[in-house]
């Protein structure tokens, strides 16, 4: 993914997390239990941040060439669909089993700042 492609994904994430929020805010809060609605407003939380982490990403690209910092992107990307969405889905549907897969998501996110970590350890030479 080249560095303008992922500033354009970062601001599609964030547009897609503020819209998430203020459904959240604004509609699910008449729908939706108390723990639902956390449910939902964590997931808004984690895209918000790793939505961020991919426009830091895509600047980083344009100063440091390495096939890491892609890498990085790819796993918060992931991790943004599985751990956001499933608990998009499971505040939704109120179906635990999606709650399963959340950790997935959240092992994507570590790995994305595991990979952001080891490049930039690998630039201070």
């Amino acid at each position: 993914m080249k560095a303008a492609s992922l500033i354009a994904t970062s601001a599609l994430n964030m547009l897609v997390a503020v819209a998430a929020g203020a459904f959240g805010a604004h509609t699910l809060k008449t729908v939706l239990d108390a723990d639902m609605l956390t449910v939902w407003q964590t997931a808004v939380h984690y895209q918000m941040v790793h939505g961020l982490a991919l426009l830091a990403l895509g600047i980083l690209m344009q100063q440091w060439n390495d096939a890491l910092l892609r890498k990085s992107a790819y796993a918060m990307l992931s991790g943004i669909v599985v751990f956001s969405g499933s608990l998009y889905a499971l505040a939704l549907t109120g179906v635990r089993l999606l709650g399963a897969i959340t950790p997935l998501g959240g092992l994507a996110f570590l790995l994305g700042w595991a990979l952001l970590a080891w490049c930039a350890y690998r630039q201070r030479r």
